[in-house]
């Protein structure tokens, strides 16, 4: 399969390693925790050494039944996993809190939600929450409200809980919250006939800090992430159809720049990765379009360009992964490819197999990706293409692993699994 790469720079791109992070505005007590949708600044990306490449279920430190069903991710703060649910016939989210070395349940809240239509792939519990030292922080969509919730994270009572107003968008919700020193970072992307804003709440009492109203032409699904350039103060990223990739100072809300970038709705989640900030857009199934900026400089006033335009099968709902160099896609309908990022030479392309909703992890040096049947590939994470396993977690999953102190944590739709990091407990856990 041919990816044809077209390249608007005149000049070689630089590298710049140092721009992978911003980790001084997050609230994570240490690179340890997995605190927001795909861990550290939504990477995706662990140094774990005690995750396995194969598997069978004699493996797992523990297997526990949820409540409903989810396809949101499981965030942890030290010896705790948070992990949602949905319940359709009562319409109640289950928020559990739960301990990362057995799987026993601390706490679990119920929350109310109101029945509404949605795509047929999607569910109410699509959005992962996020976590800090003293709360947990998720949120939800109908057509009638937009709901923000931060709960106690020592008992999972109510700390505060905000209506953003109406949610407009025929498919339903998905975008995670994140957190920005003591912010509370919401994107509010709808489709026309809506209001959409990017809002930035104080994560202590839930007021609003900043409201940047923003323009309307599709309901986007991505989560924000944060770039850090080499000399210059951290930017939040934030992509939808109608505004394109914007840079917003986070404090403050102040637009730094903003290109025009899509002609389609945009579901995955920014990247920002050796000084390029990688996106995507699609429709149906498949991404259509994908582009490698070079962001803007808001202290000499230089403009954010398109270094280049990735072509080929592309990932929609589904956020790329990287590693040193190597960028990696994989895309809804099963087709991984590897680029070189500074320049956006394909390195490989292969054929999976399989569809998918889940976005790709990189744990070490191996690349892991959940299939919609269940099926976890596990591959390579190298500029040469190795399958390393496929492992049957034996029921669907629509959701991304999260990795914490040498732990994987797979979410099929009704179990949590733990998986790794040297240690074993007994696998007779309670359901509760």
């Amino acid at each position: 399969m041919n990816t044809a790469i077209r390249s608007t720079l005149a000049l070689p791109l630089l590298f710049a390693c140092s721009a992978l992070l911003a980790t001084a505005l997050t609230t994570a007590s240490n690179a340890q925790d997995w605190t927001r949708f795909r861990g550290p600044n939504g990477t995706g990306l662990s140094p774990a050494k005690t995750v396995p490449a194969h598997w069978t279920a004699d493996d797992y430190n523990w297997r526990v039944a949820l409540p409903g069903k989810g396809f949101s991710s499981p965030v942890i703060w030290e010896n705790k996993i948070f992990v949602t649910s949905i319940v359709q016939k009562d319409f109640k989210k289950i928020v559990r809190c739960m301990r990362t070395s057995d799987g026993g349940l601390i706490w679990q809240r119920e929350l109310q939600l109101t029945s509404h239509p949605k795509w047929k792939d999607n569910c109410d519990d699509s959005a992962s929450p996020t976590v800090d030292r003293e709360r947990l922080y998720l949120s939800w969509a109908t057509p009638e409200e937009y709901i923000v919730v931060a709960l106690n994270q020592k008992d999972g009572s109510l700390a505060w809980r905000r209506n953003l107003g109406p949610w407009v968008a025929e498919d339903g919700f998905a975008s995670s919250p994140i957190l920005v020193e003591d912010t509370l970072i919401l994107a509010n992307d709808q489709d026309e006939g809506g209001n959409s804003s990017l809002i930035a709440l104080d994560r202590t009492t839930g007021e609003t800090r900043w409201k940047n109203d923003r323009r309307t032409i599709k309901a986007s699904f991505s989560t924000p992430c944060l770039y850090q350039p080499a000399d210059g103060p951290t930017q939040l990223i934030v992509i939808s159809r109608a505004n394109g990739m914007t840079s917003v100072e986070p404090r403050s809300g102040k637009i730094n720049w903003e290109i025009d970038l899509f002609k389609l709705r945009t579901t995955g989640s920014p990247l920002a990765v050796g000084g390029l900030i990688f996106a995507s857009a699609g429709g149906g199934t498949a991404g259509k379009e994908m582009y490698a900026v070079r962001p803007g400089d808001p202290s000499t006033g230089a403009k954010p360009r398109v270094a280049y335009e990735i072509k080929g099968s592309l990932p929609y709902v589904i956020t790329p992964v990287a590693k040193g160099r190597l960028l990696f896609t994989w895309s809804d309908r099963g087709v991984a490819t590897c680029l070189d990022i500074p320049s956006g030479k394909v390195h490989w392309q292969k054929r999976i197999g399989g569809t998918y909703l889940g976005s790709p992890v990189i744990v070490d040096d191996r690349l892991y990706c959940i299939e919609q049947k269940g099926q976890v590939i596990v591959l390579a994470a190298s500029h040469k293409f190795e399958e390393l396993a496929r492992v049957d977690l034996a029921e669907p999953s629509n959701s991304t692993p999260a990795i914490a102190q040498g732990v994987m944590y797979l979410r099929t739709f009704s179990h949590l699994i733990s998986l790794g990091g040297g240690t074993k407990t007994s696998r007779k856990v309670p359901t509760h």
